[in-house]
């Protein structure tokens, strides 16, 4: 079927919501029946010819006492959903009351699979029902779906002479129209649809720049797909098809598997539904959800790994209620945000006002450790998570983690107002634990800003978009990985950064007095002065100062002030930042203030 009939099927659904809800829903809430039903009905419609086969099935089911029949239901059924009930929706047109209608509707509705049955309660499609019945618009609107017109079976309808009248849709197709209308209702309501729904330019982006680098070495077999918040499900097909077509331009046969989460209830009705409508019905089955599986408190997914992950997490918002739900800050324990790391337990636990670097921790425990690829990442982010917290904070902790392991290949840089509700910076980190040789111990930085077309009409905030030339232009900068005015690279250290307190003595009497002693140590070989740890030669004596906090400091060091760190991929020994440390208040403090010391107890790595 080609685009232009399946755009005038999604017209003829569109308009159905005029016609049929246009006084009893205001507009932003006709997407409340119209998505479920245009679900429930192609549905129908592939069950259709196999009605009676799991009517039967049923029925023997129950009379040898089985209750766990879901397996053999789909079996009869033929696709991974079925319904018991005894009716089509085509049986439910010719009814004389309302009430009647409404009853055998709803044991219509309650006749599907539990799959579906998520679908039906996440969309809370029942609670539509009383309402529609009530104004008299419940058969309207099935007739309308039922219109001849249209065909949202997979069978083709053949006129009087036995030729092709509509022809059948098969899954994608459907899925296809599926997607068109969630796109549609997303762009009238662009603040919502900013929420759970990334633009689709910026997930093929996402795609190509975690698969073409590794495209070539993408052998025949099995791939699992992961989305910690998957919204509609849009990233993981993009990224699905991304990697089939790139497989089979290379003659590779390759099987995936999607796994995803996602708290909110409507969206994650809308991507388990796009997954049962294409046919992948073992795929529906990873997909998670509802506000009860939250990822950050509740991982639908522990212990497992997958090859590729992209994901768009909230950015700005609290996560208070999952901390709780973790034990609070001091009472973590979640393997995914206390890691041990080069010999020291690591938090990687934020400030409970963000948790958008959580949903990046919670990806890197899920990287494949024993492959010849490893995983790859792509997630989106804000400018914060670039800079926000402090040394030894959980933000800070998560980049120093992902930075001494070498896993951060690149930051892209997106133009502005790319996305439906934020006309903020944003950027799109990948990662991998499997860098080629070239890019070990480095970080390329790539900024797109520029690259982007205007669009003719906003959407939202949005107003650009990345055309397929700047997708090829972004993910080839990625590739070449040079040096250029659009792409800088870095070794891992210019990253790092040691954070001191520089304490000055408290004087007897103001700034002028003489500083006040708190500690006389005595001489002798193995402890000599050493204004580094606050040790002292006076009058021949070894002393301590006492600190004044009001003249206490605190200063950030870079890492690339050792000489050795300057090496790519190299990362500072304990006597690497001695070194620097003494260097830096030698050059930096002394001269200006001789009596000044670093607290060794305060030094903390950012």
């Amino acid at each position: 079927m080609d685009a232009s009939q399946l755009n005038w099927i999604a017209n003829f659904i569109w308009g159905i919501a005029d016609d049929v809800l246009r006084d009893l829903y205001v507009r932003g809430k006709y997407r409340d029946v119209i998505l479920p039903m245009t679900v429930l009905r192609r549905l129908d419609a592939v069950l259709e010819p196999t009605k009676q086969a799991v009517l039967a099935m049923k029925a023997r089911l129950d009379a040898a006492g089985i209750t766990q029949q879901d397996l053999a239901l789909r079996q009869a059924a033929g696709p991974d959903f079925y319904n018991t009930s005894k009716f089509c929706l085509r049986d439910l047109k010719a009814r004389k009351s309302q009430q009647q209608l409404r009853a055998d509707f709803e044991a219509w509705l309650d006749g599907f699979s539990p799959n579906v049955q998520e679908i039906i309660n996440n969309f809370e499609f029942r609670n539509q029902v009383p309402r529609l019945a009530k104004a008299d618009a419940l058969g309207t609107l099935i007739e309308k779906f039922l219109s001849p017109e249209i065909n949202l079976s997979p069978e083709p309808v053949l006129n009087g002479d036995g030729l092709v009248k509509l022809p059948g849709l098969d899954n994608h197709a459907a899925g296809t129209i599926f997607e068109e209308l969630v796109r549609r209702f997303n762009e009238e309501n662009n603040e919502e649809a900013g929420e759970h729904w990334t633009p689709r330019d910026a997930v093929k982006l996402m795609a190509h720049l975690i698969f073409e680098p590794i495209a070539d070495r993408i052998e025949s077999g099995t791939y699992l797909l992961y989305d910690g918040v998957c919204g509609t499900g849009g990233m993981l097909t993009v990224a699905e098809e991304t990697l089939q077509r790139l497989a089979a331009a290379r003659g590779k046969q390759v099987a995936t598997h999607l796994y995803g989460q996602e708290i909110n209830a409507e969206t994650y009705a809308i991507c388990k539904a796009d997954m049962l409508l294409k046919g992948e019905g073992e795929a529906a089955d990873n997909i998670v959800g509802g506000p009860e599986h939250s990822t950050l408190s509740n991982d639908a997914f522990p212990g497992r790994e997958f090859d590729f992950m992209l994901s768009n997490p909230p950015y700005g918002k609290s996560w208070k209620t999952d901390l709780e739900r973790l034990g609070g800050k001091g009472g973590i324990k979640d393997p995914r945000f206390v890691v041990m790391h080069r010999g020291e337990e690591l938090s990687l636990v934020t400030r409970s006002s963000d948790g958008q670097m959580l949903f990046l921790a919670n990806l890197v425990s899920k990287m494949k450790r024993d492959t010849p690829l490893g995983s790859r990442i792509a997630e989106v982010h804000n400018g914060s998570s670039l800079f926000t917290g402090d040394a030894g904070q959980g933000e800070s902790n998560i980049r120093r983690y992902l930075i001494e392991n070498d896993w951060l290949e690149a930051i892209v840089a997106l133009p502005l107002n790319l996305f439906y509700n934020t006309g903020i910076a944003t950027y799109v980190w990948v990662l991998t634990n499997r860098k080629p040789d070239h890019r070990r111990g480095k970080v390329q930085l790539i900024d797109a800003t520029q690259w982007f077309k205007p669009l003719r009409k906003n959407l939202g905030k949005k107003n650009c978009e990345l055309s397929e030339e700047d997708i090829r232009r972004i993910v080839q900068t990625c590739l070449d990985f040079r040096e250029t005015p659009q792409s800088k690279i870095f070794p891992n250290a210019a990253f790092g950064y040691w954070k001191v307190t520089v304490e000055r003595p408290r004087r007897e009497g103001g700034e002028s007095g003489r500083p006040v002693i708190k500690k006389v140590r005595p001489v002798r070989q193995s402890l000599t002065p050493a204004p580094l740890h606050g040790l002292f030669l006076v009058d021949g004596r070894l002393v301590e100062y006492e600190p004044d906090p009001e003249l206490r400091d605190t200063e950030q060091i870079p890492f690339l002030e050792s000489a050795a760190c300057q090496q790519p991929g190299y990362l500072p020994t304990a006597e690497d930042q001695r070194a620097a440390l003494e260097a830096f208040l030698r050059r930096e403090v002394l001269p200006y203030t001789p009596d000044a010391w670093i607290d060794p107890d305060s030094v903390k790595v950012g």
